[in-house]
């Protein structure tokens, strides 16, 4: 009898096995991770800690169904369990007899299953034939075992002790490496015959392959031998050169760069240009200084990585943990990059859009960056752009005298040693152009995904393949890049911190990082929240945090001295004794101006190192109707300017004023700081409500901020930039906010506590600004007869104790 023995029907937990298939016999211990496994097991340890194994078809399924697993598994008993310290159980089982599904009783919170077992008789009748294959199985398997490193004497010699042929073929089956279908194929044949003689085959096969294996080893040893010769000799005979002295150093030379390349996996093209350049090195006479500039370009070649990549691998939840690490708030932007980086490992390419990451100095854009490649495991390049002109700083300079070098692009890739490094390409937006060319259009190749897998340096002059680079770009203005540029690029903004970004900026990084640099890291130092936000309110006035962290070096640099000389073993610095490190505060936080003033209003300007306040005032004085414009403005702001006084005399009976002012007056606008220039039209309502402040005499709140765009009929129009006009008035510690209408849908962007803090107006008429704006005249300012001599003052019911001019 050659088959298994009496067929039995049970009801037990099955546990599906990935990579892994064990037999009848097998005792093996394995680690249990899956939610559906963890049950299965516990409810094989509540009961008769019997279970099924049953392999997967696909391993990389981490959820298997029904049609996922084989028919054909094992019935098991669970002889020890462990928990480990990373919550998964450890287990060891050992495989009782083979087992059929006949069909599943559960599969919702674990696999439940109802079996027929096939176990293996008492005792057999081995025929003369079962004799002879279980004989010649276990010669086979003795071949095997000599020629195969991996199975150890013990294990060998309780093999060929199994007196029962199906269980040795089990045993056997269990100790080959073959694939795991290869292996449920031997576990499905449940004829002893019909093991065997698969056991045979896979055997024969083995066999073969390790025999074909210590061939080659063979091969490669003697060609090593051989190698090691051919060294040898080349050694002495440069000995015997050097003795002799009728040898110059050009040959060892050759034969160094010869070697170096051996060593290297060139693509063909590049391996004929090296060998031909060595060739042509060899006939060039060491005096002549061609040799040097030969020399060099072999050294490039044979230094680039033409062919190496760097073992990167996208880990979303490690990439997520380095960013916020890294980098308090940015939301948006990591959540961005994470996105970025999600694509490429879901369509296992490199290639996509170039991130350009745009904003003010100092709010993170290069350590971004960095962490990006932290997270990718991947070396990280940067190369700065600022002021560059020359078209050969990024295509390179051609081989045509002594000191040529490669571009900027290919010398970053020598320093970065793989093919696909994190490639930094700062300040973009600062390039130039003249007489040598636009290296901005250079760029077009190089961030072109399309393009650059056969980017052509002119020095070097063979295509090099840029598609594995990640390519990030940083600049301050977007709109100082090139449009064909800007236009391969996919931008991200990066706005200001808010104070409380700051704040925590400073607690988790820039104070740790400042004391660990000056040595007085523990006790040594103590400043609590309150001193750091006063800090921030009136020692630094910006967008991102570099003025902040050279102000934490300067408190540092201040107590290390004084711990240095004896006189403190700890510094506290508190609000009082801060003007002691640090002098008077140069700004005045939450007040802009102190007092409601007639004609002076605070606007909101955009910069490319963030959003400013900008104070705009506005004086009348006698004179024949001129319009004086002053503080560097542009032309934009200055027809913005003559927009709002137009709408101003369109709507002097509604503001009760002389409609002949305009002939009888001077108006003069200034904004201060004049050596800075101004341009743009979000200026036009704060100027048309400084004009209308001064022609009405009434003030405006000091604790008021507005931007928007003026027409002639009053409509407030959109603007940009609000989240950096947003924050510079929360930094400012302005109160109330007027904005257009039409920029409502940009108020997500505002970072909420900005947003809480500002109490905003949205405004779609000049004549809203002016109700928000403008208050009550007093009763101390002048009157308009005073200030327009010789006009009737005439009082209006609708606003008692204020006067129009007729």
């Amino acid at each position: 009898m050659s088959s298994e023995g009496t067929q039995l029907e049970g009801t037990y937990p099955l546990l599906p096995l990935r990579g892994l298939l064990v037999f009848p016999g097998m005792v093996i211990h394995f680690d249990v991770g899956r939610d559906k496994s963890v049950k299965a097991l516990e409810k094989a340890m509540v009961h008769d800690r019997y279970l099924v194994l049953t392999s997967q078809k696909d391993g990389q399924v981490d959820d298997p169904l029904q049609d996922d697993l084989f028919v054909v598994g094992t019935l098991a008993e669970v002889k020890q369990m462990m928990k480990l310290p990373n919550g998964t159980m450890r287990v060891l089982v050992e495989g009782l007899e083979r087992s059929k599904i006949k069909s599943y009783v559960r599969d919702d919170e674990y696999f439940e299953v109802r079996i027929q077992t096939f176990p293996a008789p008492a005792s057999i009748d081995i025929d003369p034939e079962l004799r002879a294959v279980t004989r010649t199985v276990l010669q086979q398997f003795e071949q095997y075992a000599k020629l195969s490193k991996k199975i150890d004497q013990e294990t060998y010699a309780s093999v060929v002790d199994i007196d029962d042929p199906g269980r040795l073929a089990d045993a056997i089956a269990a100790q080959l490496p073959l694939k795991i279908r290869e292996k449920q194929e031997i576990l499905e044949s449940f004829n002893v015959s019909d093991r065997l003689d698969r056991v045979l085959n896979s055997l024969s096969d083995e066999q073969e392959v390790l025999e074909l294996e210590r061939k080659i080893h063979q091969r490669v040893r003697k060609q090593m031998e051989k190698t090691q010769k051919e060294y040898y000799l080349r050694e002495q005979m440069k000995a015997i050169q050097r003795e002799l002295g009728d040898k110059d150093g050009r040959q060892g030379e050759i034969e160094e760069l010869r070697e170096k390349m051996s060593d290297l996996e060139l693509p063909e093209l590049v391996a004929a240009r090296v060998d031909k350049e060595i060739n042509r090195l060899e006939r060039i006479p060491i005096s002549s200084a061609e040799g040097t500039v030969a020399r060099t370009y072999i050294d490039w070649l044979l230094d680039l990585p033409w062919t190496l990549r760097a073992a990167s691998t996208i880990n979303l939840e490690r990439a997520q943990r380095v960013l916020n690490a890294h980098h308090y708030g940015l939301e948006k932007i990591k959540d961005r990059i994470l996105e970025y980086l999600a694509v490429q490992k879901l369509t296992q390419r490199t290639s996509g859009p170039i991130i350009c990451l745009v904003g003010p100095p100092g709010v993170g854009k290069t350590s971004l960056v960095k962490s990006v490649a932290e997270a990718l495991h991947r070396p990280f390049v940067r190369i700065s752009l600022g002021g560059v002109r020359d078209e050969a700083e990024i295509r390179g300079h051609r081989r045509t005298y002594i000191g040529a070098l490669p571009g900027r692009i290919i010398q970053g890739m020598k320093e970065a040693g793989v093919r696909n490094p994190v490639f930094l390409m700062d300040e973009i937006d600062k390039m130039a152009n003249d007489f040598r060319g636009d290296p901005a259009s250079a760029l077009l190749e190089v961030l072109d995904p399309e393009q650059n897998s056969t980017f052509v340096d002119h020095y070097i002059d063979l295509p090099f393949d840029l598609s594995d680079v990640m390519f990030v770009t940083t600049a301050n203005d977007l709109y100082q890049i090139p449009g064909p540029l800007r236009d391969r690029m996919e931008v991200i903004q990066l706005s200001g911190y808010t104070e409380l970004e700051k704040l925590e900026i400073a607690k988790r990084h820039l104070l740790p990082n400042q004391k660990m640099v000056h040595a007085l890291q523990g006790e040594r130092l103590r400043m609590n929240g309150d001193v750091i936000l006063e800090i921030i309110r009136g020692y630094s006035r910006e967008a991102g945090v570099r003025q902040l962290d050279r102000l934490l070096a300067t408190v540092a640099r201040k107590s290390a001295r004084q711990v240095a000389e004896g006189k403190k073993k700890r510094v506290q610095v508190t609000l009082q004794n801060l003007v002691e490190y640090l002098g008077p505060a140069p700004f005045n936080y939450g007040t802009k101006e102190e007092n409601d003033e007639i004609g002076v209003v605070t606007g909101l300007a955009w910069t490319p190192v963030g959003g400013d306040t900008l104070t705009v005032e506005a004086a009348v004085v006698p004179g024949n109707g001129r319009v004086v414009l002053t503080g560097h403005l542009g032309d934009v702001m200055k027809e913005s300017a003559q927009t709002a006084l137009s709408f101003i005399r369109s709507r002097t009976r509604e503001l009760l004023i002389a409609a002949d002012f305009a002939e009888k007056l001077d108006i003069h606008i200034h904004v201060p700081e004049g050596a800075i220039p101004k341009d743009g039209p979000s200026a036009g309502i704060t100027i048309a409500t400084a004009i209308a402040s001064c022609l009405t005499r009434r003030p405006v709140r000091h604790d008021l901020a507005m931007t928007g765009e003026i027409t002639l009929r009053g409509r407030v129009l959109p603007i940009g930039g609000l989240k950096e006009k947003a924050l510079a008035a929360h930094r400012a510690g302005i109160h109330s906010l007027i904005i257009p209408e039409g920029n409502k849908k940009d108020m997500q962007d505002i970072p909420s506590s900005a947003r809480e803090s500002l109490e905003i107006f949205f405004v779609r008429q000049m004549d809203d600004v002016l109700e928000q704006a403008l208050l009550p005249g007093v009763s101390d300012s002048p009157s308009p007869l005073e200030v327009y001599p010789g006009f009737t003052h005439v009082v209006h019911e609708d606003y008692p104790g204020q006067g129009a001019h007729q």
